[in-house]
């Protein structure tokens, strides 16, 4: 579905961000891309979404080179509260996207309904984003994501503003979610345990200029669960084979992740 080819990024004369960083997502696929602070995965993730223009290499996204934002493609951003509108209801906010899409008023009513059902605020419609908690207003960015009926949807540290409990509630969402709409996802974040628990695979990338250090398959169970995978040798395994590969990397300047 999505190819990416020795991909650069310099953001002037001595401003290399991006170096070389090529992998390819399969349909269906939830890979997370993690690194040390500084490494680039924000303007990576930009970059795939075709907000900023990249100044090498090529990213095809359903075999089309992405030079903007792509058809099929959603992105849920770390900050919700400026992601969301305040003065909008919650079923207008989840409904935003489809203003500009041929879609009519009953099957416009019908995804706002069934995506605010799929995250569990099917209650909060007439609500707005300020009467929310914050893990409430991100369940809300999803469920706008999710009534666009993206193919790929790309997330740059979703959870990353949530209590733990909060967010461990959050990443058993967006795995239901991503098994009930069928949907490949690519996630940034900076949670190596995330990053594990999430994914069918994991990215590392080094420090910047990155290029990416490993592409680690996540070998677990498809039926995660926050204790009973977490307690697995293998889940273990992984998470520290992540760790390590950061920690080592080459390039790194000393800067502890």
């Amino acid at each position: 579905m999505l190819d990416v080819q020795k991909l650069h990024h310099r953001y002037g004369p001595d401003g290399v961000a991006i170096d070389d960083i090529s992998f390819r997502v399969e349909q269906g696929e939830l890979v997370a891309i993690v690194g040390p602070s500084g490494c680039g995965k924000s303007t990576l993730l930009k970059a795939l979404a075709g907000l900023m223009p990249h100044t090498g290499g090529i990213i095809r996204l359903h075999d089309r080179v992405v030079r903007d934002v792509p058809e099929g493609l959603a992105m849920v951003f770390q900050d919700y509260g400026r992601s969301l509108y305040p003065w909008m209801q919650v079923g207008a906010n989840v409904g935003l996207p489809l203003r500009y899409q041929p879609v009519g008023k009953d099957e416009r009513a019908q995804r706002v309904a069934e995506s605010l059902a799929a995250v569990g605020l099917t209650h909060a419609a007439a609500l707005y984003p300020w009467q929310l908690s914050g893990g409430m207003q991100q369940r809300v960015a999803i469920a706008r994501a999710l009534a666009y009926r993206p193919t790929l949807l790309l997330m740059d540290e979703p959870f990353a503003s949530v209590d733990a409990q909060t967010r461990a509630e959050l990443e058993d969402l967006l795995i239901y979610v991503r098994d009930l709409f069928k949907i490949t996802i690519v996630l940034v974040t900076h949670d190596i345990d995330e990053a594990v628990y999430l994914s069918d695979r994991v990215i590392v990338l080094s420090q910047a200029p990155s290029h990416v250090l490993a592409d680690v398959p996540v070998e677990l169970p498809r039926n995660r669960d926050q204790i009973a995978t977490k307690a697995l040798d293998r889940f273990v395994a992984l998470r520290s084979q992540v760790a390590t590969l950061i920690r080592r990397d080459p390039q790194d300047r000393g800067v502890p992740v």
